[in-house]
């Protein structure tokens, strides 16, 4: 799957090879990875498993089928994988199959009349080896069975409760929850069998789910020789308004007992929040996760904890605890890797448009100074893990505004990272080179300084001008970053002839917490203010940038501001904007799904406080509404419901502005799809170029029969 092209076109961006991260054997010799590419030609999508050599950093192909996935290593030279291939009788299948020798064919260790996913697996010893993976349940516990589910006559759904649906589906009576098994080799046939009960529901009888929906998966859970722990939403407080998620541990010894022990809670003290990545130590006795204070903020700060005797879940320690309860590292970990000996954490942290790698000892009571960066401020560390047991560094994978895969090895003694494996030759294969990217700092709307990414054209002479295409990211709470995206990539607008610039103004992450809480109660006002400061700087200190001739996008929050901006000066700057699922009525937003992230940075209900909906309503400001706008929106979204976009275009059609609205029956809050996300590209190029001279050709003026009237 080796591409290679001569300018990054949408076409080249969605045909590209995707790669999952790569994951070593117990020697650190060989790792496995998927990798999927979509054919145009075809219009089909090829998925692989693959082995990589990590020494030489050659990869083959072990299996060519969508339907396989997930592998993951049982021994040094097997693997087990799930196969969603449907049958008369079974809808998934857990599968092992040999990484040495090419072409044999996978052994069935199960089948399931349900979709199973997440699976992990580790060596307890004894020559067992613990499993652990998710699917669905019904109300009893068991096992959702799809193939034999009986269709009601009527369609209708009743609620009496939240949630009604979520992020993209009506919810259903089906949960997810963990199971848990033990697989042995059979002494005659030599494959790896489960035993005794086969897999245990280890949540049955409880209100508890795992994972946690929407996007939970094999993160929210982690399995050791002292059994299995878990997050899940409190089962007790209404999921739409509140995000508080606990940590459960389920004491197991052998991974075959019939019936589980009922899972305990970790207690946490004021931390009330979301909790995450519970990671256990290599020798199963201690426990690392994080977990946030405020239980109605899904962006607080995430502090980092231990607890250092698994038996004992009373005693929870948090990393850099400060009397005002503010914590001393004002950066938020993510993923956890402990050291082979355990002295040691590996985390993953946002700062200032990077995820990075840090370094800290394993005990708060060690950890006087705050984690070193062991990584270079250049792309972002997706994945990380341990590279063997025997070896003391670490397997990366990484990508970058230019390159969309990498692996690496990091050595956290030396900070030396040696490169494996790119799948875009560093970028090279798709046109792309480091030169292109650029950053700078511009004075924000306060006492402080705000962070903005940059990505030029290939072909880039400082000598001459280039139109600007103004990107706003969305979240609010979230960061442009030097990482890979197939939604929105810079390189796409550079490519085009545009200098693309992507500020991260306030509510911005990887830049304090201060910064990300001060976007509550002031959606309006600071980042936008900052984005006029950012626009601002542009035209006074960037001369290869024409102000005269640019464009603003923005998706999500960045949608919301892109409707805010129309309505003020801004908006004036601007030849033309494009809004992706963007808010055009505050209060419309309480037809969304997470309740909780409208009422904390709102201030509440309505009815409690709603004078501040009304401050922040884009919708107020229609009557200053003049630049051309193209707006798209999705009947899927369920975050931010179509009727928005809707909105926005009839005011924009009443008030005789020129504006277009793309419109995808069939996607959520993202244009996932293929085919839909050449269409979005082609509609969202041919609208900013239109208005900016650019070249148009192949683009939303050559896509066939969408024009409807």
């Amino acid at each position: 799957m080796t591409i290679r092209a001569t300018k990054f076109t949408p076409e080249v961006l969605l045909s590209a090879p995707r790669r999952g991260p790569a994951v070593p054997n117990s020697t650190g010799k060989l790792a496995l990875y998927t990798v999927s590419q979509y054919s145009f030609e075809t219009h089909s999508r090829k998925q692989a498993i693959r082995l990589l050599d990590i020494s030489s950093g050659h990869s083959t192909e072990l299996f060519d089928n969508p339907a396989y996935s997930e592998p993951t290593w049982v021994s040094e030279d097997e693997f087990i994988f799930v196969d969603t291939t449907s049958g008369h009788d079974a809808v998934s299948y857990l599968k092992l199959a040999s990484a040495v020798i090419p072409g044999t064919e996978p052994h069935v260790i199960k089948s399931f009349k349900c979709s199973i996913a997440n699976l992990k697996a580790k060596d307890i010893g004894n020559g067992t080896v613990a499993l652990a993976l998710t699917a669905p349940t019904s109300p009893s516990g068991d096992m959702h069975n799809v193939l034999d589910e009986k269709k009601p006559h009527s369609t209708a759904q009743v609620y009496s409760s939240l949630f009604v649906r979520h992020w993209d589906s009506y919810v259903s009576r089906h949960s997810n929850a963990v199971f848990y098994g033990a697989l042995r080799k059979d002494e005659k046939s030599g494959r790896y069998q489960l035993q005794g009960p086969g897999l245990v529901n280890a949540l049955a009888g409880t209100k508890l789910e795992c994972p946690v929906p929407t996007f939970g998966g094999a993160a929210d859970f982690d399995i050791s020789q002292k059994g299995l722990v878990f997050l899940s939403k409190d089962p007790e407080i209404n999921p739409a308004m509140w995000t508080k998620t606990d940590v459960y541990h389920v004491p197991l010894k052998t991974f075959a007992e019939e019936k589980p022990p009922l899972p305990q809670i970790v207690k946490t003290g004021v931390l009330q929040g979301y909790s995450g990545s519970p990671t256990f130590s290599h020798d199963g006795n201690k426990l690392a996760f994080t977990r946030m204070r405020h239980r109605q903020y899904e962006s607080d700060k995430t502090r980092l904890l231990l607890i250092p005797d698994i038996e004992d879940l009373s005693n929870v320690q948090e990393f850099y605890k400060t009397d005002d309860g503010e914590g001393g590292w004002d950066l938020r970990p993510d993923a956890i890797v402990w050291s082979n000996d355990d002295t040691e954490l590996y985390v993953t942290a946002e700062q200032e448009g990077r995820q990075q790698v840090f370094k800290l000892p394993s005990s708060p009571l060690d950890a006087r100074e705050l984690p070193r960066p062991l990584t270079t401020k250049e792309g972002s560390v997706a994945a990380i893990t341990n590279l063997s047991k025997s070896d003391g560094r670490l397997l990366l994978t990484s990508t970058s505004l230019v390159d969309n895969s990498s692996y690496s090895i990091l050595d956290p003694s030396s900070e030396d990272k040696v490169l494996v494996s790119s799948a875009s030759k560093e970028g090279k294969a798709l046109g792309l080179s480091r030169s292109q990217f650029d950053d700078f700092w511009f004075q924000g709307a306060g006492d402080y300084k705000a962070h903005a990414l940059v990505m030029k054209p290939s072909n880039f002479d400082p000598s001459k001008k280039y139109p600007l295409a103004f990107l706003i990211h969305g979240g609010p709470q979230g960061a442009w970053g030097d990482s890979w995206s197939t939604r929105w990539n810079p390189a796409i607008f550079a490519e085009q002839g545009y200098v693309a610039v992507m500020p991260n103004p306030t509510g911005s992450t990887g830049y304090g917490q201060q910064l990300v809480d001060d976007i509550a109660l002031d959606w309006g006002g600071r980042p936008y203010n900052d984005l006029v400061n950012c626009f601002e700087h542009i035209a006074e200190n960037l001369p290869y940038v024409d102000t005269e001739n640019a464009v603003a996008l923005g998706a999500s929050y960045g949608g919301y501001m892109i409707n805010w901006i129309q309505g003020h000066p801004l908006g004036r700057k601007f030849k033309a904007l494009v809004c992706h699922d963007g808010i055009f009525n505050t209060l419309g937003d309480w037809a969304t799904e997470e309740l909780f992230f409208v009422m904390h940075d709102m201030g509440g209900t309505p009815w409690e406080n709603r004078d501040l909906y009304a401050k922040w309503d884009p919708s107020a400001f229609v009557g200053e509404w003049a630049t051309p706008q193209l707006v798209i929106h999705s009947e899927l979204d369920y975050r931010l419901p179509i009727s928005e976009g809707l909105a926005a275009f009839n005011a924009l059609q009443t008030r005789g502005v020129p504006s277009k609205f793309l419109m995808f029956p069939d996607e959520n809050h993202w244009v996932l799809k293929p085919e839909n996300s050449l269409v979005w590209h082609k509609e969202v190029l041919g609208w900013i170029n239109k208005y900016t001279g650019l070249d148009t050709a192949g683009l939303s003026s050559d896509v066939e029969g969408l024009n409807l009237r």
